[in-house]
């Protein structure tokens, strides 16, 4: 298994994994030695690269050039392959799995000739994605840079001894594929290739290890506020969110800041809310009435397995899309960072927990995902895979 340095790349896989190594099957799993302690807790071996991505640490070290975002992901790959070759030239895997951003797996796996399998994070490409989005393909194919980082990329492919040596086709276009998303979050899940892919919605697995969050005797009601692990330096949406919740009867907020905020930039804090640099989150939406989120792939799932209303604040890449799907359900408020108030959080917040038709819809769209099969039917595929 062959993931980046990121949680919500590294995260979705683990449940899979721990399962694997259950069965019996010896995993490796390769990531940045930031990882090791969470990726040896499933039991994997691990094998440590050097990434060359900015860290979770350093979320400001991401250029916003579209073609200088694929150029680090592609010194990655090239820090990330000398690794792999000297690692599994002479222990050769029956499978290879690999997170979305794990090109240098695929290209082992095709050098290899052994079955190569995608675990997807997030949403996937669907037939037609590069008509419909042609303006960002184009924006990268062609901008300043563009050209030149093709040839390098299909340079290294060719080199490397991948199969697929169309650059696109090779990036957006895996052969197999496992999708651990629900599939009411995919854009255009109906033109979807299901033969090549498959969704199995979220998989969790013992997250015992993160602890255990306990609801309070006296909250009627309770609130989860995280905008996940990297873009957390918000000091200002914390403060509204305490002035929107910290007061409002019954309620009571837990509230995870990251490691980014100082506690002091928060202000007076009230009983009813509790601060966090981080939670133990499926513990706490498991016993939570409403999410506040920044929507990623993960919490967007978490949230919909746990029938819980959210209040979607993207920060970046695939969050404003997975917002929009949310709202699409009927089970969720966006909110971009310039128009969060403390009486807007307050009014989507008791718009959402008060309309029965939420409740009902997060009923039958938690039932949907949970019925797609999760960890269990991830690793029936992948053995599937691997007696072909």
């Amino acid at each position: 298994m062959v993931s980046v340095p990121a949680h919500g790349h590294v995260n979705p896989s683990l449940a899979v994994v721990a399962e694997l190594v259950a069965r019996g099957h010896r995993v490796s799993y390769v990531n940045d030695p930031s990882f090791r302690e969470i990726v040896e807790s499933t039991g994997a071996d691990f094998v440590p690269y050097p990434t060359a991505l900015p860290l979770a640490g350093d979320p400001s070290g991401w250029p916003e050039d579209p073609v200088a975002i694929q150029e680090v992901f592609l010194d990655d790959t090239l820090a990330m392959w000398p690794v792999l070759l000297e690692a599994f030239e002479d222990d050769r895997p029956d499978l290879v799995l690999y997170d979305i951003a794990g090109f240098a797996a695929r290209a082992l796996g095709e050098r290899l000739g052994v079955p190569v399998v995608q675990l997807s994070s997030t949403f996937v490409g669907w037939e037609g994605i590069e008509e419909d989005l042609a303006a960002v393909f184009e924006a990268i194919r062609n901008g300043p840079g563009g050209p030149e980082h093709y040839r390098r990329f299909a340079d290294w492919l060719a080199e490397a001894g991948a199969v697929q040596r169309d650059v696109e086709a090779f990036k957006n276009r895996p052969e197999r594929a496992i999708a651990l998303v629900p599939r009411a979050l995919q854009p255009n899940a109906d033109r979807v290739d299901e033969r090549r892919i498959t969704f199995v919605g979220p998989c969790f697995g013992d997250r015992a290890h993160q602890g255990q969050w306990q609801r309070p005797e006296s909250a009627e009601r309770v609130l989860l506020v995280s905008l996940g692990s990297a873009f957390t330096h918000h000091p200002a949406f914390y403060r509204a969110c305490i002035r929107a919740f910290g007061n409002l009867a019954g309620w009571h907020t837990v509230l995870q800041i990251g490691k980014h905020t100082d506690p002091a930039e928060l202000g007076e804090v009230p009983d009813t809310v509790e601060v966090h640099r981080w939670v133990p989150q499926l513990s706490v939406l498991a016993q939570a009435d409403a999410f506040v989120t920044h929507a990623g792939m993960g919490g967007s799932s978490e949230g919909l397995c746990h029938a819980v209303p959210m209040i979607a604040v993207p920060q970046a890449v695939d969050q404003f899309a997975n917002a929009d799907a949310l709202v699409g359900l009927g089970v969720a408020r966006r909110l971009d960072t310039e128009q969060v108030t403390a009486e807007a959080l307050r009014s989507a917040l008791l718009e959402l927990v008060d309309d029965p038709a939420v409740a009902e819809r997060l009923r039958e769209l938690s039932a949907a995902g949970r019925a797609e099969g999760g960890t269990a039917r991830a690793v029936e595929l992948i053995e599937a895979e691997l007696v072909q």
